[in-house]
């Protein structure tokens, strides 16, 4: 294995490239102590060395320096090591270190913002944000089986009505072309087909 490339990244830690290739970011002293240096072979019990004890122990603790301060999918706390230079090896580590102790828990996210957004999104919405984070369609079901278990369930025509109060819309009063742009509006917000008639044509149950 030869050292091929190291660049700055900060006053304190540089980019590795080996044999080409990006490898891992280290601090300047760990160049130093492993005496890495461009177009010098790294030792192969240096590298299991970096891979296996420093850049792992490293990514943990990076990992739950980020939970202490919010929650995280796995896919964006994966997304947010490997911005930070870790492997993707390494990231799996780090990754699978703090699921063992459920500080990352994408069930436990999804159903914490479902009850967090249950009355200003719908249940498609939710949907939606929830993949665009990274969470299986599969775990969100599961979110929302437990949800509804634990008592959940939303009031389409109750979050309509609130939604025509801030927007100054009154069904009874609107014109035809006024109904077909909430119409779209509400369609677009996730409501079913059915809430949405109902409410512009001012029959809720």
């Amino acid at each position: 294995m030869i050292v091929t490339g190291i660049e700055d990244l900060t006053k304190s830690r540089s980019r590795v490239s080996i044999d080409g290739e990006f490898a891992f970011v280290l601090y300047k002293g760990e160049l130093r102590h492993f005496h890495l240096q461009i177009g010098e072979e790294l030792k192969e019990k240096d590298y299991e060395t970096i891979m296996q004890e420093i850049l792992p122990k490293r990514a943990k603790l990076r990992a739950m320096n980020l939970l202490l301060k919010k929650d995280y999918t796995t896919a964006k706390l994966r997304e947010k090591l490997l911005l930070g230079g870790y492997p993707e090896e390494i990231a799996d580590i780090a990754l699978e270190y703090v699921a063992s102790f459920h500080y990352v828990d994408d069930q436990r996210f999804a159903l914490d913002f479902i009850r967090c957004h249950q009355e200003d999104r719908t249940r498609l919405r939710m949907e939606q944000d929830l993949r665009g984070k990274g969470i299986s369609s599969e775990v969100i079901s599961r979110a929302f089986l437990a949800w509804e278990e634990e008592g959940g369930a939303q009031d389409e025509a109750g979050m309509i009505r609130q939604l025509f109060r801030k927007r100054g819309f009154d069904p009874e009063t609107a014109t035809t072309s006024e109904q077909n742009r909430e119409y779209a509006f509400l369609m677009r917000k996730g409501f079913s087909s059915d809430s949405v008639r109902n409410a512009i044509f001012h029959s809720f149950t």
